[in-house]
C-alpha cells in the first residue's frame, strides 16, 4: 500500500473545502497515527564486537600462549619500528601536562587506555582499541578434507 504524507493529505483535504475544525482533528489524528508507539518495534540492540589480532606463524616462533596487545595506526611511510617510540612521546607529554602530573601514565596500558588522543595524534600515532585484544596465531595453513 502507498504512503502519503500527513501533510499532502491536510492539503487536498483543504483543496477540497473541507471544515477547518475537521480538518485540524483529522490531521492530528493522523499525526498520532504515524508515530511510533514507545517500546514497540524496538530494533535489537546491536551486536558488540571486539578486534582480535591474528598473526601469521608458519615457523612456529610464537609461544603458544594465547597474548594480548593493542591494535594502532601509524602514517603509511613510517616505520613500523618507531611505534614504541611514539607512544612513549605521547605518554611524556601527557604527563607534562597539568592532568598528568595529577594521574600519570605509569604503563604502556595505563597510557593507551587513558592518554587522550590530541597527545597520541602530535606523535603520529593512533589508538584504535584502548582496551587489550587477543593476539592469535595461525599456522598460515589451510587443511585439505
Amino acid at each position: 500500500m502507498p504512503k502519503i504524507d500527513v501533510n499532502k493529505v491536510a492539503e487536498i483535504l483543504r483543496k477540497n473545502h473541507v471544515d477547518p475544525a475537521v480538518l485540524r482533528r483529522v490531521v492530528e489524528e493522523m499525526n498520532l497515527a504515524v508515530q511510533p508507539d514507545p517500546g514497540e518495534g524496538d530494533p535489537a540492540p546491536p551486536v558488540k564486537k571486539q578486534f582480535v589480532i591474528l598473526v601469521s606463524d608458519p615457523s612456529g616462533k610464537m609461544p603458544k600462549a594465547d597474548l594480548t596487545g593493542w591494535v594502532l595506526q601509524i602514517p603509511q611511510d613510517e616505520s613500523p619500528a618507531s611505534v614504541q617510540e611514539r607512544l612513549l612521546k605521547g605518554a611524556y607529554d601527557y604527563n607534562d601536562s597539568k592532568k598528568g602530573r595529577l594521574y600519570p601514565a605509569r604503563t604502556v596500558g595505563d597510557a593507551i587506555e587513558g592518554v587522550p588522543a590530541k597527545f597520541f595524534r602530535e606523535a603520529e600515532l593512533w589508538v584504535k582499541t584502548k582496551e587489550p585484544v587477543i593476539v592469535l596465531r595461525t599456522d598460515n595453513e589451510i587443511p585439505k578434507e
